[in-house]
């Protein structure tokens, strides 16, 4: 650890520029290049203290190392801190650390073992002296909760190793050591723990801590210390007001696990268990420990239930219940017996035992490599209990059949789930759960909705007299004391389904705002306007007067403070934040609304896209972006009440005025079928009136509410449209619009029609049209050009080409089957490929292929977990027998999205050289005309 003078500490003022400052080119700006593109920073994960007082962000290249900046509110005090990264602000804001993580160039340095070893670091900056204070080795750091002290946990200390070569008698005596030596599990091994307080920088270490606990007010600390080898396991308490440290619990034999404190100072819950056991399969027990007495009181236990390591501990906010996951039974891990003898050799048991197998068997609630992907998960899973304090009743609420509990802080019911009936029928239908209310006194599970879609989870009333949720098209009150339900919206002549659903399933909900205080009512979208229940009356009105649908504009409540323990309930006549994305201008505004009143002022709106970002707790201080396409999305700070008088606080828009910039508009057009779209245009830079351009066409579904954003300055599977723009290219979002059991044709038809569009406006050069998509876009671009020819070349990543053997096909990552996404997901077919093999085939790429003029680049990582890499192949085949122009760039290792950076860079070159070649005329590169022969390198030593 070392102090150090902050790298930067200035004294500016931040002043609120004018976004018209930025259209301005300046004389000495430069064509954009790949450099450029990697040095561009970008602003990712800004925090906020709870007192209002301090912004900390990321501030982050595309390639490169991160610094972070921290800016007061009520100063004109700023400071970079090199090489910080993943902010966290204590809470009055006189303390921010940073993650600080090796640098991109030691990284890239080192060798394969040298990287295994390389951890992040921390750095802790006083924003009162602007003093530097840095860790290494870091494994995790948080503030208290109150902002007094700082924890700092540190990785494991690399153990010192002799790199050179040793003779074989050095090599035994080690192997003999190590032999005698007590092997402790990973999972049982402490690290150093070093607590600072934060008021008078005084330090303390405790050695050996495997976890740490603060209490939420700020007067203890909590932790387990388990140094294996001495037989010294220790239940440490230190009281933050006095740095006093006390070890209040000590075993020789048994390891302390998990750790938590009540809030009301009064109780420290620890599990323990045999040391001497496996950790995999040691069995805990919970005890409770009174801080101010040290008597330990072992919790009530049963032969049903049983603790183990994955056991964690919350205790409720009043501190009367503790909350604790058991398990029905706990064994250690099954073993393969090996061959130890000559007669092992025969024995059949033995031998077979060693096999690798997996049966699939066609009644397995999930196929093998879903089974797979979820092991770890299962292992990890543990069951709800409840241990009720004052009367030492211990109530199991969760179990086998109905795992899953949503824990919040009510008092006498939670909300609990099941998917288990319906894991067999994720293959074909997708994901469902049944819905139960638990009694938290006795256990009892009350089932109210069977078979909800996964994503329309129900909503929990703060006072647990209510329960709401969505339900093919219309929203309940279920009412929980009298077990009554009531259609809330049956009677208001408004949907409150997506009404742009174009997928072969029931059209999901627009979701629900906060509750309001003492469970009086409700807030529920539809697309448009927000409408406040009434639970008693089971009245409504619109709290957004109806003019959302009138003019266009979804309203929706933001600025909320992110506290999961105490969510936030609105009163009667109190006035509230909205943002609002205006769908005929894509412009967004933020707009105010008085709860129990019908209306909407406006605070600011335009055409311009805004992001609330933070909001802090003890403050009104609200942070958000603001960008367009030629603003970059800076960072601004306001009253929650009134964000129109924002400051602007950073200012990395300066980057973009070295460049020309270009600029966006919005297109209308009507497809065949007399269907009005939308899609944006983003124009060359030093566009010409009247003048033809090459276009490069990039979409997905609907992209016209990229209208106002910021081009992302990365390289990756996109193409980067400021780079395009400025090479002397249009780029075209068009929206998709789809039919079900026609996503094939549908798509062509909106993107020749808004193709057609741009050549009737003049700004297409009819011969130099490209597509680029990826995954979904992906296997749009493929099917568009075996239907159309007005494209001149293509682009396609990571396409499903041949819709008949993806059906049946895995997506890797998760180890589910495909077939769900063809009969009611994105593939939007609807009916399974033994009904309808006709619309497979009439979608599928790769039985058009002979038709195909257009030259196609197909781009797969051979690692890829969403769309099986196997899909590019058959498309690359198909053409290449039917004598097409295809070339097929095959990325190895690498998933559904690039992430080594070395190809991320390499496909963007070749994307642009491809696209130059066919749509510019420029010559074509030699890899293009003469493919690249195999090659294997010397590995590095």
């Amino acid at each position: 650890m070392k102090s150090l003078p902050i790298a930067s500490f200035i004294l500016a003022s931040a002043s609120l520029l004018t976004a018209g400052a930025y259209a301005s080119s300046p004389s000495n700006s430069h064509s954009i290049v790949p450099d450029d593109i990697m040095h561009f920073e970008s602003l990712k994960k800004p925090v906020v203290s709870d007192s209002g007082t301090m912004l900390a962000v990321e501030v982050a290249p595309d390639r490169g190392d991160s610094h972070g900046l921290v800016k007061s509110l009520t100063s004109s005090k700023k400071f970079t801190v090199d090489g910080g990264s993943k902010p966290k602000v204590s809470r009055d804001g006189r303390f921010v650390a940073f993650v600080v993580k090796n640098s991109l160039l030691d990284s890239e340095m080192a060798s394969a073992k040298e990287k295994k070893k390389l951890k992040s670091g921390m750095v802790l900056l006083d924003t009162t002296s602007g003093i530097e204070t840095r860790f290494e080795r870091v494994k995790t750091f948080e503030f208290n909760e109150t902002g007094t002290h700082l924890a700092v946990w540190f990785e494991a200390e690399e153990k010192e190793g002799d790199s050179k070569k040793t003779d074989k008698n050095a090599d035994s005596k080690k192997k003999e050591q190590k032999s005698k030596q007590e092997k402790v599990d990973k999972f049982d091994k402490g690290t150093e723990f070093q607590l600072i307080s934060l008021k008078n920088g005084y330090k303390q270490s405790v050695k050996n801590v495997t976890r740490f606990y603060f209490d939420k007010v700020g007067k203890h600390l909590v932790l387990a210390s388990n140094d294996v080898k001495l037989k010294k396991h220790q239940l440490v308490s230190i009281k933050l007001n006095s740095n006093e440290k006390e070890i209040v619990r000590q075993y020789s034999d048994q390891q302390i696990g998990e750790v938590s404190l009540s809030e009301d100072g009064r109780y420290i819950a620890f599990t323990h268990g045999v040391a001497a056991s496996a950790p995999y399969g040691r069995e805990y027990k919970l005890s409770l420990l009174e801080i101010a007495t040290g008597v330990v009181k072992p919790a009530p236990v049963n032969d049903e239930w049983k603790l183990n390591r994955y056991t964690t501990l919350r205790f409720s906010q009043d501190s009367n219940r503790l909350f604790f996951g058991r398990v029905p039974h706990v064994s250690q891990q099954l073993e393969i017996k090996k061959i130890e003898n000559q007669a092992d050799l025969f024995n059949e048991k033995i031998v077979t035992g060693q096999r690798e197998l997996r049966i699939w068997h066609g009644d397995d609630a999930r196929i093998k490599p879903n089974e797979v992907k979820q092991y770890k998960k299962e292992q990890e899973r543990t069951y709800l209990a409840v241990l009720h304090l004052q009367g030492n009743n211990l109530v199991q609420l969760a179990d086998e059949a109905v795992p899953d509990i949503e824990l919040q802080e009510q008092s006498r019911f939670v909300i609990a789930s099941s998917d288990i009936p319906y894991r067999k029928m994720i293959t074909w239908a997708g994901f469902y759960r049944d819905y139960y209310l638990v009694d938290l006194n006795t256990g009892r599970k009350i089932p109210f909705l069977t078979q909800q879609p996964t994503n329309e989870a129900p909503n929990l009333s703060p006072k647990e007299r209510f329960v709401s949720y969505y339900q093919q098209g219309q929203v309940y009150l279920y009412q929980i004391s009298q077990d009554r339900r009531h259609n809330l919206t049956k009677d208001l002549k408004v949907s409150f389904a997506d009404e742009d659903h174009d997928y072969p399933s029931n059209a999901p909900g627009y979701g629900f705002g906060p509750w309001l205080e003492n469970d009086a009512g409700l807030l529920v979208y539809d697309k448009y306007d927000i409408w406040q229940m009434n639970t008693e009356s089971l009245e409504a009105f619109k709290l957004t007067a109806g003019k959302g649908r009138k003019q266009g504009i979804q309203y929706r409540v933001t600025g909320l403070v992110e506290d999961e323990n105490s969510p936030d309930l609105f009163a009667i006549d109190q006035q509230v934040l909205l943002h609002g994305y205006n769908e005929k201008t894509k412009g967004d505004g933020y707009y105010q609304a008085k709860i129990g009143v019908s209306g909407v002022t406006t605070l600011m709106e335009g055409d311009y896209k805004i992001k609330p970002l933070a909001r802090s707790k003890d403050s009104n201080t609200l942070v958000f972006s603001k960008e367009r396409f030629d603003l970059f999305p800076d960072l601004y700070t306001a009253e929650y009440s009134a964000p129109q008088a924002a400051t602007r606080q950073t200012d990395l828009d300066a980057q973009k005025r070295k460049f020309n910039w270009s600029q966006s508009e919005l297109v209308h057009w009507t497809n065949g079928d007399g269907q009005p779209l939308d899609g944006v245009l983003i124009k060359p830079t030093n566009y010409e009136e009247g003048k033809r351009y090459p276009v490069l066409v990039y979409f997905y579904r609907f992209m016209s509410d990229r209208l106002h954003a910021f081009p992302q300055m990365k390289l990756n599977h996109r193409p980067n449209f400021a780079w395009y723009a400025d090479n002397g290219y249009a780029i075209f979002l068009p929206d998709i619009r789809f039919e079900v059991g026609y996503p094939g044709a549908t798509s062509v038809q909106a993107l020749t029609s808004g193709v057609q569009k741009l050549i009737e406006m003049g700004i297409a050069d009819p011969d130099a049209v490209g597509i680029q998509g990826h995954s979904w876009g992906g296997y749009q671009t493929a099917f568009a050009v075996t239907q159309t020819h007005i494209f001149k070349a293509a682009v396609t990543g990571a396409p499903v080409s041949n819709m008949t053997s993806a059906y049946s096909g895995i997506r890797h990552g998760s180890g589910l089957a495909r077939q769900f996404q063809y009969e009611t997901g994105q593939s939007r077919i609807g009916e399974s490929l033994f009904r309808a093999p006709q619309k497979y085939i009439e979608n599928s790429p790769v039985f058009y292929a002979e038709r195909i003029k257009t030259p196609m680049m197909i781009m797969f990582g051979d690692k890829d977990d969403a769309v099986p890499w196997e899909q590019g192949i058959e498309l690359y085949l198909a053409m290449r027998r039917a004598g097409k122009d295809v070339v097929f760039l095959q990325y190895q290792d690498e998933p559904h999205h690039l992430k080594k950076y070395p190809n991320k860079l390499d496909y963007s070159i070749r994307m642009m050289e491809y696209f130059d070649h066919y749509l510019k005329g420029k010559p074509a590169p030699a890899w293009l005309t003469q493919g690249e022969a195999y090659t294997e390198y010397k590995k590095a030593d």
